[in-house]
């Protein structure tokens, strides 16, 4: 029986070669869109790469802090005081690391000077994300302790800077900002949210040591713990420390709002603003990604569920005759469906290799700065999962209708 189908299948699609084109751009295009926007999704928010660690880390970003009365509200980063003194103490955790927001520097070698993003970390920001080494070492606490003025640069940076290979830059000297850095390392390019630099030098090499006195700053906090089991237990002690914090000047600022947060959490969070209370909004969010999918599919959908009601309507004849010789409804739709998930499967193959096409296009571009994205087999997998719900949905529909036709009727061409 299946092979009855799938032969049958197949001469329907020759025989209206067009038609059959028309369906398949229709969802090559649909599904490339979602195929890309879920590659791009996944490398953001997938632990992977250097950010391997993060299914076991949070973050902590933003810091609310509201006057006696509530009529004055800050929102700024957390400064070096406010993890060093409340945060990197917890108990419980394998470590915590602070590291600085982007910041575009000017980079000087003589009349040469370079555009870079650069961010300050402590030696257990190293140990936080899994960069991969080049060449060189990495900053260790000794570093901080002493104040060394070395620096690691990215592999496009340390190209850019010092042409050959990566081992060429480890050395050299740099101005930063009127400082002089020595090379100590180069690093793979990285876009993902809290590795994305071109430079990074220990904290300590701040020309002032005002930074250490300061709740509110720069500084982005990484909690690492020992397991994922972990983390709803480290968010309620990174709530309690915030609710029990006092500021240097009370009378000013009263109440302080932070929260440990994935990387999803703490998009989430940015895009609904939910900056003092605990729910990130996460769940909206991601409701609202599957609810645009929806939506995005469904146009589509119906356009193909008018495009085969209007093919099917062309085998009046075929289903009256086979219906005259014994075929039940539920054998008409079955072959009509199935009809269109074929076609709808081969789509989807259509729409791996542009999907593949799409990405490879979108970093040679460099769109997105030193993303690297690939297809695997979860997205695959859903792809054809897609493929498959899309062939249903655009399928039951006029099969259903055109395989209840009286057999009379559909022999006179009456629909």
């Amino acid at each position: 029986m299946l092979r009855h189908y799938l032969l049958t299948a197949w001469k329907v699609f020759m025989r209206r070669k067009l038609f059959t084109a028309i369906n398949l751009l229709c969802i090559v295009l649909t599904l490339v869109v979602l195929m890309v926007a879920a590659s791009l999704l996944e490398t953001a928010f997938r632990p992977s790469g250097v950010e391997g660690k993060s299914e076991r880390f949070l973050q902590v970003l933003m810091m609310r802090m509201e006057s006696p009365k509530r009529d004055s509200i800050s929102t700024s980063p957390l400064g070096y005081k406010l993890i060093d003194k409340y945060l990197k103490p917890m108990p419980g955790i394998e470590r915590v690391a602070m590291v600085t927001m982007l910041q575009p520097v000017s980079v000087y070698q003589g009349d040469t000077v370079s555009e870079l993003q650069m961010r300050r970390a402590d030696a257990d920001y190293w140990k936080v994300l899994d960069f991969r080494l080049l060449a060189g070492r990495l900053p260790n606490a000794a570093d901080d302790a002493s104040g060394r003025h070395i620096a690691v640069l990215n592999a496009s940076s340390a190209q850019r800077l010092f042409p050959g290979t990566p081992q060429v830059a480890i050395g050299q000297q740099v101005d930063v900002g009127g400082q002089s850095y020595e090379i100590v390392g180069v690093v793979g390019d990285a876009m993902h949210l809290n590795a994305y630099a071109d430079i990074w030098a220990p904290v300590s090499t701040y020309p002032s040591t005002d930074y250490r006195s300061q709740l509110a700053g720069p500084f982005i906090a990484l909690i690492l713990a020992h397991d994922a089991a972990d983390l709803p237990r480290i968010r309620r002690q990174v709530a309690a420390i915030a609710k029990g914090m006092v500021h240097d000047d009370p009378k000013q600022w009263k109440t302080f709002y932070f929260w440990a947060d994935s990387k999803l959490d703490l998009f989430s969070r940015i895009l609904v603003g939910s900056s003092d209370q605990a729910d990130s909004g996460a769940a909206t969010v991601l409701a609202g990604f599957a609810a645009a999918a929806l939506l995005f599919m469904l146009l589509p959908a119906l356009n193909l569920v008018n495009l085969n009601t209007g093919r099917i309507l062309e085998r009046r004849a075929e289903i009256g005759v086979r219906k005259a010789f014994g075929a039940t409804s539920s054998q008409l739709a079955w072959q009509l469906v199935v009809e269109n998930v074929l076609l709808c499967l081969f789509g989807g193959l259509l729409a791996l290799g542009a999907t593949a096409l799409v990405l490879a296009w979108i970093e040679n571009a460099a769109l997105i700065p030193y993303l690297e994205v690939d297809l695997n087999l979860a997205v695959f997998g859903w792809g054809m999962l897609t493929a498959t719900v899309f062939g249903l949905v655009s399928g039951v529909l006029p099969a259903w209708k055109m395989s209840r036709l009286d057999p009379v009727h559909a022999l006179k061409g009456a629909a």
